[in-house]
């Protein structure tokens, strides 16, 4: 496939998009300055391989149609409408008891180190009791962890801490 006949969706990995159209990382970057964490070749040979336009847009908390359209404007294509986001939790759940914090990872030397710690999170969360709460501590909001968790229909909590460091809290509780 021609690379520059990619047709640029929520879809679209990052990756792709910038192997594709390399002209278009300065785009994001400038587009949401979160973004610049492109540069770093070790997350862009790992999250950016897996993370797709939409769960960028959540990680920039900015509309995804607005983010599409961007890109495709700088490449000629046609605009998009309205596309539902997925929307992340950032407000503080009633589930949430810091008492029942019994696991905590820190995931920021994993990604450091180029490990893809979506699976093996996975599968602790499958494994977490309903009484207990599984935190991570992350550098961006982990889009691609947070699609997988609510296919599962494990709840989360995003907490921003800073700029570069998020808290994400992860539950079976119910609504």
């Amino acid at each position: 496939m021609d690379t520059q006949q990619l047709i640029i969706s929520p879809k679209t990995k990052v990756l792709q998009l910038i192997e594709a159209y390399p002209q278009l990382e300065d785009v994001l970057i400038n587009y949401v300055p979160a973004f610049k964490k492109l540069k770093n070749p070790v997350l862009r040979n790992t999250v950016a391989k897996i993370a797709t336009l939409q769960q960028a847009a959540g990680v920039g908390n900015i509309k995804v149609e607005d983010l599409i359209n961007t890109l495709r404007k700088e490449v000629g294509q046609d605009t998009i409408e309205s596309i539902d986001d997925v929307k992340y939790n950032t407000k503080q759940p009633e589930w949430f008891e810091s008492a029942q914090i019994k696991t905590e990872i820190d995931i920021r030397e994993m990604l450091n180190s180029g490990q893809h710690p979506v699976n093996e999170i996975i599968a602790d969360l499958k494994k977490l009791p309903p009484d207990e709460i599984f935190k991570i501590i992350v550098p961006f909001v982990p889009a691609p962890l947070l699609d997988k968790a609510l296919s599962l229909e494990i709840e989360h909590w995003v907490k921003k801490e800073d700029d570069e460091l998020y808290s994400v809290y992860f539950s079976l509780a119910k609504k």
